[in-house]
């Protein structure tokens, strides 16, 4: 049995739309199916979790928030996932290669084998894609307003341009894989287990959710009014040749600051520390 777990907020309804196309094309493959829905924050892992013990496939229906959950409800239990995107960023589908149409979508986790992927926690909450805190933060909070009416990289665009005038660096004690402890401002801390964030910004191009390692990409704080002349770089997938760059290969970071914001693929939370840790080949995922 397919078991599709949906969020129906989720892309200002888009997953909702999307739904009967969805549920006849697996009547048209002569497919057994059931469909449930989230109806609060953590709810799809919950429904996740229930499922993994009955079903042959879970698949996610939403955006990367939804996805994380329902991964994080079937890590370690080798029940295979699917993802459906239908969310405003859809960030983690970019790296994985899955279509962003619904149902181009559906008929490629159909057709395609399960395979084992990485899957990382954040203070113990699963995640896939991107977790981490700085600049990028400030734009997704301030590109929150303009997603109700947009999709894709334009609300993350017009964020940015809202973040910009506003920044502030982030102090951090960071450590890698339990080594010396180091302080610094930051533009951007990104710990990243996929390539993209924000609708498509690809903050660390290369990145595969299959090699067992984090990927944590630092850039070093700089002048507000310097901000501007990175954006090109960044855009064109050059952010690890900067000069303000870091780029480290790990499996464990440990983060400090006080009142951090950290987003998790996409979801801001409020934390003093973060403890991430990659689990590889956790997770089965038609991709």
């Amino acid at each position: 049995m397919l078991v599709m777990i949906l969020n129906p907020t989720a892309g200002n309804g888009l997953a909702e739309k999307e739904e009967q196309a969805l549920l006849a094309e697996l009547d048209r493959r002569g497919l057994e199916w059931k469909a449930l829905r989230t109806e609060r924050p953590g709810h799809a892992g919950e429904l996740a979790r229930e499922a993994a013990a009955y079903a042959d496939t879970v698949v996610a229906v939403g955006g990367d928030g939804t996805a994380s959950e329902v991964a994080g409800g079937l890590m370690g239990t080798g029940v295979p996932m699917g993802i459906i995107p239908a969310g405003t960023g859809n960030d983690f589908v970019k790296t994985a290669g899955i279509p962003t149409e619904p149902l181009a979508a559906l008929r490629h986790l159909l057709e395609k084998p399960a395979r084992p992927i990485d899957i990382c926690t954040i203070n113990g909450r699963a995640f896939l894609n991107v977790c981490g805190t700085g600049f990028d933060v400030q734009v997704l909070d301030c590109a929150e307003k303009f997603k109700a009416r947009m999709k894709g990289l334009l609300p993350y665009m017009l964020g940015l341009l809202q973040a910009i005038a506003s920044y502030r660096p982030v102090h951090l004690r960071c450590r890698i894989d339990g080594g010396e402890t180091k302080e610094l401002d930051t533009l951007i801390c990104a710990v990243a287990n996929g390539q993209y964030i924000g609708g498509g910004i690809p903050i660390c191009p290369g990145a595969r959710p299959d090699d067992g390692r984090l990927e944590l990409v630092l850039l070093r704080h700089r002048p507000r009014y310097l901000l501007p002349f990175y954006l090109p770089g960044l855009m064109l997938k050059r952010v690890l040749n900067f000069k303000i760059t870091t780029h480290l290969l790990c499996t464990r970071v440990e983060m400090e600051g006080e009142r951090m914001c950290v987003q998790v693929d996409g979801e801001i939370s409020g934390m003093d520390r973060a403890d991430v840790l990659v689990h590889p080949g956790q997770l089965l995922l038609h991709w």
